[in-house]
């Protein structure tokens, strides 16, 4: 099995929201990324890799008001009132996603100490040149996020990575931490292969992350 940080998720009220905002902290516009029909969501990309992180990308994601209403409850707890009363003010760091080429014995590793990471979804994307995206995806049947959100998300790419169709960008990843998980669970996590260069912990911050950018250092947390 192999690992890494695959994206981090700014989530947003608006695209336009999201996209003044990134340009306003990081002096980049995020690009098009595309709708998700089974959540009722769609979102915007930038690509953030960087050598300590490679195929690394900021995902800018928010409800579609052309979508009609899921019949399941949207992904990263986008739902949740107080989190959409939060974005109405500010686009904010919400989550963390990780890459694993081994969905199942992931999942089960995280089952076996307590946690509920969800089921594997299936989903896809179109893409130019009209190529679907395909991947699955640890989803909770609430659609919320575990341990507050300091647990990332599992996923494994099939085919394609929307990495590797997005045009540079002079914005890099330096740093990830992900804090306040009991503490078999950031042990289990920091044994995971190929994550290099993040950091787990019991205190802190759910999710900090640190960016090189045309302005200088940017630095951003989930509190």
């Amino acid at each position: 099995m192999t690992g890494g940080i695959d994206h981090l998720v700014i989530a947003s009220d608006t695209l336009a929201q999201g996209s003044a905002w990134c340009e306003s902290l990081l002096g980049v516009t995020p690009g098009p990324g595309g709708r998700h029909a089974l959540m009722g969501t769609h979102n915007l990309l930038l690509a953030i890799a960087s050598d300590g992180f490679p195929q690394a990308y900021l995902e800018v994601i928010a409800v579609d008001p052309d979508a009609p209403a899921p019949g399941r409850p949207r992904w990263f707890g986008l739902d949740r009132p107080s989190l959409q009363a939060a974005l109405r003010q500010s686009p904010r760091l919400l989550h963390l996603v990780l890459r694993t080429t081994d969905l199942p014995a992931q999942r089960a590793g995280l089952v076996a100490l307590g946690q509920d990471p969800g089921a594997p979804l299936a989903l896809l994307r179109e893409a130019p040149p009209g190529a679907p995206l395909a991947w699955r995806m640890l989803v909770r049947g609430d659609g919320d996020i575990a341990c507050g959100g300091a647990l990332p998300t599992l996923i494994e790419w099939q085919g394609r990575h929307p990495a590797d169709m997005l045009p540079r960008s002079p914005v890099a990843l330096r740093s990830v931490a992900v804090g306040g998980l009991p503490a078999p669970v950031a042990g289990w996590l920091a044994a995971m292969p190929g994550l290099r260069g993040l950091t787990f912990g019991t205190g802190g911050p759910a999710l900090s992350a640190g960016f090189d950018t045309p302005g200088g250092l940017v630095t951003m947390d989930t509190e």
